[in-house]
């Protein structure tokens, strides 16, 4: 769901850095940073790590669900008179069972006081844009894991976020639903270029999805490495099975081995 206010943007991404930020929780766990990141508007990046490396709280700190310890998170707009807005997709879906696919994804902007009359072509839009136009009118009981999370991901999209933040959103669901996914989200972002930042565990993921995979240690989560993906925008299963691709994913998982080591005292 949209974690800001303030009106959309418009499809053009905005870039987002990350300057010396720690967080350190109240009960003293020290989960994150300091780390130093700079996405650029536009930019699929994915951050890859050990479960508790604090990844997801990076994505909270971008979010504005949760303040830093120390550090600053600013935004940079593609261009002056635009205002940052920012869509979440969780890692569960979170619907409302008793709304329909097109309630749900109304939501946001109903939360916004807007009309159903005046967002009604903007919500079919969306609803369609992930490839639900006709599930539009059913309820979450009758939806596959997969069809959930698309209209979780409308439900992020429906505000036009120029910032979309994604938290392992795939990673409870087969592996051909998750590829077509993963097809489909690169897609939408081909189309929209919004800066998408992706988190998961998953290094093939990272690999195919991304243009840039930052690598992070244990907590407290630093950055250990980033990886530029140098393949085509259009990718599929010719680059997912393509002597390119393994040798990417050959080095971001010697890089998180590397950063996931014991420390020798």
């Amino acid at each position: 769901m949209p974690s800001s206010s303030e009106p959309a943007a418009g499809s053009v991404g905005s870039g987002v850095r990350l300057s010396g930020v720690t967080k350190v929780f109240a009960n003293g766990v020290h989960a994150l940073g300091p780390i130093d990141l700079t996405i650029a508007a536009g930019e699929f990046i994915s951050l890859l790590g050990p479960s508790g490396c604090g990844k997801s709280t990076a994505l909270r700190l971008i979010a504005g669900l949760t303040q830093s310890t120390s550090g600053q998170v600013q935004f940079a707009a593609a261009t002056s008179h635009q205002r940052r807005s920012i869509g979440f997709v969780f890692q569960e879906p979170t619907l409302m069972p008793w709304a329909s696919v097109w309630d749900n994804v109304y939501l946001p902007l109903r939360l916004q006081r807007r009309s159903r009359a005046d967002v009604a072509a903007r919500i079919d839009e969306t609803i369609a844009s992930v490839g639900l136009a006709e599930f539009a009118h059913v309820f979450p009981r009758e939806l596959s894991g997969g069809m959930k999370m698309r209209v979780s991901l409308a439900r992020a999209l429906v505000t036009d976020p120029d910032i979309l933040l994604m938290d392992e959103p795939f990673a409870a669901l087969d592996e051909i639903t998750r590829f077509r996914l993963n097809n489909d989200l690169l897609d939408l972002w081909r189309r929209a270029k919004r800066t998408i930042v992706f988190v998961t565990h998953s290094v093939f993921e990272s690999v195919y999805l991304s243009q840039r995979v930052v690598v992070m240690t244990p907590r407290p989560g630093r950055i250990a490495e980033e990886f530029a993906v140098e393949a085509p925008e259009a990718r599929g299963e010719e680059f997912r099975t393509s002597p390119g691709y393994v040798a990417h994913c050959r080095s971001v998982s010697n890089a998180l081995a590397r950063a996931s080591a014991p420390k020798v005292a």
